[in-house]
């Protein structure tokens, strides 16, 4: 698995666009680094960025960012709604894919130390990266705010981590972390900047005291008046979305408002939001209303239109969700080829992709045809007393198409990894023995990706049957494709796996993989005919 970092420097800069966007290209150019989105703030003063990369560079790109900063930001002439202790106020590195937590706090430190190095400023380590329980969280560090540090800063428990124990005064400090993933959330009030921090007060874990606790956990928040939307905003920080995701916070703002006969008028994103925090609450959504939608796309539709995400920017999902901005990695290139293409390479004179590629493919669009009779029938006026029926039979059908066609790359993978042992040396007995290990290990793999090739198209079959008694009679000869497609997806995968099995020296992994194939083979071929004679029976 490739390494991915994600990086959230905030600069107290929002005004500036020479300014903005100096960092913003400085973090451009740093080689191995995606810049993901640019959210300035002219009330706030603030500018958030979002960039991705290698662990390394993004710890470079955070270098490059700080050191237009050094230059460009004078804090003795900055103000602003959101609290702040540094040109570079805070900086973030957020685990994304391949690496831990803990590899992002040696990133944190080692940004700190080098940029205290470099440009000769305080740095304070928080979040996991911290070494006091004290300056733990930007709460504490940012206490009295920069107007504050200079008297702060020269006493023993506030000596910065890296840098100089005395006040720079064009840069402030620098807070650098590491943290899971942060939602930067904004619920919109019609009323006051008062009335929406008396929201907040009410909705954040941390509440109003240590006798009055918050509705919700893992939530910081605060009302301010945004100048440039003419309205009040609940600002959250969520610390944990999946302790409390937008959705929530949504509802719970929505409810508070009520109580004091406020309205709120949607919501704003800043910055970026994974995927599955917008899945959750489209989830939510679809349960409460008792919806059926099963398409990605809508599902994400839904959710803008539920928080109202477009209401005083619109909302873009393609710049938004962090999984559609990071640079896609390869890992289904042949699922996502073109059709021409695919086939072409099928033909063309390589070993892989082959049959159990092909295979994986076939069961996939015989589910697929499946789904489509099911979609021909749900909520046409004709078929309104099976809208029941395909609310229950689409989502299998869909779900095994979805999970077939990453087996298309999982198979000539599988077999490229035998491949790959095949070309081991084998030159003494010890490297004969790793050589037979790893071909083993190869044969396994190639026998146990069609298996599950052959339980994931199984899965189908029952809802395939029924879809022949209620479906739409018009598109009968579809889901006769289909039948007939989903068993030799089944059957192709069989012979993949039986191929292979001779090779396997373990006899009760050979005996057990046997004996499944054939089962679900034999079963394939029994439910196609079932489904035929089902359909033949119908008249239109």
């Amino acid at each position: 698995m490739r390494q991915l970092v994600e990086c959230v420097p905030n600069f107290s800069e929002g005004r500036d666009a020479i300014v903005i966007d100096a960092i913003a290209e400085a973090i451009r150019a740093t080689s191995g680094c995606s810049l993901l989105d640019v959210d300035p703030g002219r009330s706030t003063n603030r500018t958030v960025y979002t960039f991705v990369g290698a662990p390394e560079a993004v710890v470079e790109g955070a270098l490059a960012a700080a050191r237009v900063a050094r230059e460009r930001i004078d804090m003795r002439q900055q103000s602003g709604e959101h609290p702040r202790v540094g040109a570079m106020d805070v900086c973030p590195f957020v685990p994304v894919a391949g690496v831990t937590m803990n590899d992002c706090v040696g990133l944190a430190r080692a940004f700190g130390e080098r940029v205290a190095a470099e440009l000769g400023v305080p740095v304070y380590l928080y979040g996991h990266a911290a070494r006091a329980d004290h300056r733990r969280t930007l709460r504490q560090i940012r206490a009295g705010e920069y107007e504050a540090l200079a008297e702060r800063i020269v006493t023993p428990d506030w000596k910065p981590d890296y840098g100089p124990a005395e006040s720079v005064p064009e840069w402030g400090a620098t807070c650098s972390g590491a943290r899971d993933f942060l939602i930067a959330y904004n619920v919109n009030v019609l009323g006051t900047k008062e009335q929406a921090h008396r929201i907040a007060l009410d909705i954040r874990e941390q509440g109003r005291g240590p006798d009055q606790p918050g509705r919700l956990k893992a939530v910081r928040a605060i009302g301010w008046w945004v100048d440039e939307y003419d309205l009040a905003q609940v600002s959250i920080n969520l610390e944990d979305y999946r302790t409390t995701p937008p959705h929530v916070a949504f509802e719970a703002c929505s409810e508070q408002a009520r109580g004091l006969s406020l309205a709120v008028a949607g919501s704003e994103l800043v910055g970026l939001i994974p995927l599955e925090a917008m899945l959750m609450a489209a989830e939510h959504y679809i349960e409460k209303e008792n919806l059926f939608i099963l398409d990605e796309r809508q599902k994400i539709r839904l959710v803008v239109e539920r928080l109202g995400l477009s209401s005083v920017q619109p909302f873009v999902p393609e710049k938004r969700v962090i999984e559609y901005m990071i640079p896609a990695a390869e890992d289904e290139p042949l699922a996502s080829m073109s059709v021409r293409s695919f086939v072409e390479l099928l033909g063309a004179r390589t070993a892989a992709p082959g049959g159990g590629s092909a295979s994986a493919l076939v069961a996939a669009v015989g589910a697929a045809l499946g789904a489509m009779v099911g979609w021909m029938t749900y909520g046409k006026r004709r078929f309104e007393a099976k809208d029941a029926t395909m609310r229950r039979l689409i989502p299998p059908l869909h779900g095994a198409m979805e999970a077939l066609l990453p087996m298309i790359d999982r198979d000539t993978r599988a077999f490229d990894g035998y491949m790959e042992a095949l070309g081991m040396p084998k030159g003494t007995e010890a490297e004969k023995a790793e050589r037979h290990r790893a071909m083993q290990e190869g044969l396994k793999a190639a026998v146990q990706v069609p298996l599950e090739v052959m339980r994931l198209a199984d899965g189908a079959w029952d809802a395939m049957v029924e879809m022949a008694a209620h479906g739409n009679v018009a598109s009968r000869s579809d889901l006769e494709v289909g039948a007939r497609a989903l068993e030799a997806g089944i059957w192709g995968a069989s012979r993949n796996v039986a191929i292979n099995l001779p090779g396997i020296d373990d006899d009760a992994f050979r005996e057990t993989a046997a004996e499944e194939a054939a089962a679900l083979a034999a079963r394939a071929a029994a439910k196609r005919d079932e489904l035929l004679a089902a359909c033949a029976a119908r008249e239109e």
